[in-house]
């Protein structure tokens, strides 16, 4: 699915409203924040009392948490499912599991999407019966049966023709659009998977319906035509992109250990050979209410709303919580690099082992990508693109792929034309120098400041980011309102803080590159030979 992308409802008076009341808020705690910050201080304050007094957390008896913020600008909600495992929790030998799940959750359950569940179960036992055959002799080395190999993969297709009979395509996704859900969408990210749109208030009840059922009850139906989807999607997002090509290389090159190093939506062989039978594994594993966060926000009476969302969501059985995961990144201790030449736009990418989203100094990683990256008044916009003309963009970026777990700082450059990827290194390492060295200027650290006080209100402003923030502070931290606390870790911030991150963080040992060098195309590859059928595939493995 796509990344998460939401709009205010269009078209009403009190949307416009609101995004004007939001404008002037922000505009005045910009201005506020740069000459009071006590003043600023007790605008969040009442910004923090205010959300507090609008928001209620209820852990049910089976685990799962729900957030309620009562917002009633307009008679609509958004919410945002939470489930805090992502494509880091993959299996190995099963890359892009997680991701093959979101699929999955919107295909239907035990009573949408099917004209007669009981037939088609036992339909779909038959599918996973003949997968299950078919893989045994595929995945031999020595002695596969190509004969045996096609009579399998026939049994296998007849089978999933058998089941496909009792599907309604698209029943999920088709009621919730009828009653009329917006941004209707999901999410795989390396530390968790979303699940969110947006609905009038009256249907708040169906929606609980239809979300509390798909996490409790999915059904796996049309599993291996989905598979081929998500074949699709790799090759289009990475096997067809130099792009794509040359991320994929350069976190397997910066992770030799943690999962990190994969790509999310998986690695062709484990995205053919994943099954049903394991989806409906990492189901049972992960998706348990002790390891979701539900955050509901918008037109809603919580003393209402919250007994009918108990209903509905405390039904779910309970299970326990996955285990932490134990694998750590050993410490880099040289170089690492990795060149493609490609007919396209060079581009340079660098990346340096960081420490997790707990670390205390955290925030002081936020202002170094703030200095660097933030705007034209940027210092990586205003060396290497504004003067001295070798980059068309130049940025840097924290907390990649992920947060949970020790991530990279990174930093991307495209280089102008006439020049090479093999510039841009050294003109950021320079940057980096002056970092370590000199102290940054008091009207960089400020904007810093300011901007993160800004963007604080910003989250607050409408329904569909007030829901995710709220479901993802309280999965992260175990209680949202660190989204305010996070304030005084970054008003604590220092110039001494950032050299010394600099100064341990930024070394050549800990320094990962992956660059694309142009090189003119070269006569097309022959065809590959023929190779056998494949089950749930047009293609080889």
């Amino acid at each position: 699915m796509n990344q998460q992308q939401f709009t205010l409802p269009s078209g009403t008076a009190s949307s416009h409203r609101a995004r004007r009341t939001l404008a002037v808020i922000v505009a005045i705690a910009l201005a506020v924040a740069t000459t009071l910050p006590l003043a600023c201080a007790q605008t969040e304050d009442k910004y923090q009392q205010a959300l507090e007094h609008r928001t209620t957390i209820k852990v049910l008896p089976n685990g799962l948490t729900l957030i309620i913020s009562e917002r009633h600008e307009a008679p609509v909600f958004s919410f945002y499912t939470l489930v805090n495992a992502g494509s880091a929790n993959d299996p190995q030998g099963d890359s892009g599991l997680a991701h093959m799940f979101e699929h999955i959750a919107f295909k239907g359950t035990d009573q949408i999407g099917t004209t007669n569940y009981p037939a088609e179960k036992v339909a779909l036992a038959k599918v996973e019966t003949a997968y299950a055959a078919y893989d045994v002799e595929y995945r031999k080395r020595v002695g596969q049966d190509p004969k045996l190999l096609l009579a399998l993969n026939q049994k296998f297709e007849d089978a999933v023709k058998a089941a496909q009979v009792y599907v309604v395509p698209n029943q999920f996704s088709e009621i919730a659009d009828s009653n009329g859900a917006i941004d209707l969408n999901a999410s795989t990210a390396e530390d968790s998977t979303q699940y969110f749109w947006s609905m009038p208030s009256n249907r708040l009840e169906l929606w609980a319906y239809l979300e509390s059922s798909r996490i409790g009850w999915p059904v796996a139906r049309e599993f291996y035509k989905e598979r081929d989807v998500v074949n699709e999607e790799r090759r289009m997002r990475i096997d067809s992109s130099p792009q794509g090509r040359l991320v994929e290389e350069f976190l397997a090159a910066a992770y030799m250990a943690h999962p990190y190093g994969r790509p999310g939506v998986g690695w062709p062989s484990d995205i053919s050979q994943v099954s049903a039978a394991e989806a409906a594994a990492f189901h049972k594993k992960y998706y348990v209410p002790a390891n979701i966060v539900v955050a509901v926000v918008g037109d809603i009476d919580t003393t209402t709303a919250l007994p009918m969302l108990e209903k509905y969501f405390g039904r779910i059985p309970a299970g326990p919580k996955p285990e932490p995961m134990a694998t750590i990144e050993p410490p880099q201790n040289a170089e690492r690099t990795v060149v493609l030449h490609e007919a396209t736009q060079p581009i340079y990418l660098e990346g340096y082992h960081r420490p997790d989203y707990l670390d205390p100094d955290d925030a002081v990683f936020s202002a170094i990508t703030d200095i660097f990256s933030n705007g034209r008044t940027s210092r990586l916009y205003r060396t290497i693109v504004r003067d001295q003309h070798i980059a068309t963009e130049a940025e840097g970026f924290s907390g990649f792929p992920g947060v949970k777990y020790p991530g990279l700082f990174a930093f991307f450059a495209v280089p102008m034309s006439g020049h090479t990827a093999d510039e841009m290194g050294p003109a950021i390492h320079k940057q980096l120098e002056l970092l370590k060295t000199t102290d940054v200027s008091d009207a960089e650290l400020e904007r810093f400041k300011t901007r993160a006080r800004a963007g604080v209100l910003q989250r607050l402003g409408d329904n569909e980011t007030l829901a995710s923030e709220l479901a993802d502070y309280q999965t992260r931290f175990g209680d949202y309102r660190e989204i305010f606390r996070e304030l005084q870790q970054t008003d604590a911030v220092t110039k001494a803080d950032i050299r010394r991150v600099a100064q341990t963080t930024f070394v050549d040992d800990n320094r990962t590159v992956a660059r694309i060098e142009f090189q003119a195309p070269t006569a097309p590859p022959q065809p590959p030979t023929a190779t056998p059928a494949v089950a749930g595939k047009g293609g080889a493995r």
